[in-house]
């Protein structure tokens, strides 16, 4: 990823380290190809934290093995026969929640949008799966597939309730009618890690048609899959949704998201900037990169969101957007996957409200909905 390790890139310390104290990792290796089933399991084992403590064919032997032996965590394939890898994952989140993490031999367009489906339906996290054996990137791939393993090990799943879901939309909290009104918001900026693309989808859908302003976001994912989650994201959510190129201008009401290697900044001329240049916290795409461009050149009149996501990446950039001038968003602790990310930037004092992807979503209308009232009102008395 990027080629530097999942650790250092999220620039967070694994708890334990270097202790007696940190207990072996259960994992269950779902897996219809024998050979890749060897294969995975010879560079699991190859951590002395971790024991792979059976393995399953397909999703039917995946969901007996899961309730039989409660493994930490699931590496889960997706194409599978008698029950493929989307619905295994939507089963065991409904009646045995279990970490999962998708691995994914491809990393074309059209092949990883069911991985997409199964993060909608509880997966944690998904990679592709590890060069082989003699293949140049193989330590680097092996690496970052052991560690996500482990990182995703320790985060704490709930139980899906598909048969009880209802579709009436959840309560949210409202901005205070006591705040001041916004200036007019001409750029919103969204950051997020782990657990970050379900959130997002979330929020895109429930913005409204006639959303006035463009949307950049930088996502931190594994390399190969950005095309394939911006298809996904833009056919689900139904908002338009590109990867971002250099120089492209920024339109109303379309989102662009930060492509596989580049940091992606914002211009004065109201356009992208891609650069191959050094990674931020470990990270290219670096959410905090992003941040910082915008609170330069938007100041006052740009939006920041802060996401579910290991590490803090983006934070303190956050903080620098709100002292420009800028309205800053951040995910509550209930509804992250992990809270690393905006939990630090609650603690830096960075956020201006802290809602759930639901009342993001009912802010960001509002708030771009009353500054353009309030640009039309300057404009009228002019």
């Amino acid at each position: 990823m990027n080629g530097c390790n999942l650790i250092e890139r999220l620039n967070i310390s694994h708890p334990g380290t270097g202790t007696s104290q940190r207990h072996t990792i259960k994992v269950l290796v779902v897996e219809d190809s024998p050979a890749v089933q060897e294969f995975l399991i010879h560079v699991l084992s190859s951590d002395p934290e971790i024991q792979v403590i059976g393995s399953a064919r397909d999703g039917e032997e995946a969901l007996e093995a899961v309730k039989r032996q409660r493994p930490d965590i699931v590496t889960m394939d997706i194409h599978m026969p008698k029950m493929n890898g989307l619905e295994a994952t939507r089963r065991i989140m409904e009646t045995v929640p279990t970490p999962i993490v998708i691995v994914s031999g491809t990393s074309k367009i059209h092949g990883v949008e069911p991985t997409f489906h199964a993060i909608e339906a509880g997966a944690l996290a998904f990679v592709q799966r590890p060069k082989g054996l003699g293949h140049p990137a193989y330590e680097a791939t092996a690496k970052d597939f052991v560690e996500t393993v482990k990182l995703m090990s320790e985060v704490k799943v709930v139980r899906r309730w598909a048969r009880l879901r209802s579709d009436k939309a959840p309560a949210v909290p409202s901005l205070q009618t006591s705040d001041p009104l916004p200036a007019e918001i001409r750029l919103v900026a969204i950051g997020a890690s782990t657990g970050g693309p379900l959130v997002i989808q979330t929020i895109l859908s429930r913005l409204p048609k006639n959303f006035s302003v463009p949307i950049v976001i930088v996502q931190h994912m594994s390399p190969g899959f950005i095309e394939g989650f911006a298809e996904w994201l833009g056919h689900s959510s139904g908002f338009p949704v590109r990867v971002a190129a250099h120089g492209e201008a920024l339109l109303p009401g379309h989102a662009y998201i930060a492509p596989d290697g580049f940091q992606m900044s914002v211009e004065r001329n109201a356009r992208i900037g891609l650069r191959k240049d050094e990674l931020e916290n470990g990270l290219c795409p670096s959410v905090s990169y992003l941040f910082r461009s915008v609170a330069k050149i938007y100041e006052q009149k740009a939006i920041g969101v802060l996401l579910t996501g290991m590490g803090k990446d983006g934070a303190a950039e956050l903080k620098l957007m709100k002292e420009q001038g800028a309205i800053t968003l951040v995910q509550d602790k209930e509804s992250s996957v992990v809270h690393g990310m905006p939990g630090e930037a609650i603690l830096l004092e960075a956020s201006t409200y802290v809602f759930p992807p639901e009342g993001i979503a009912t802010a960001l209308a509002s708030l771009v909905k009353a500054g353009s009232s309030l640009a039309e009102a300057r404009k009228g008395r002019l």
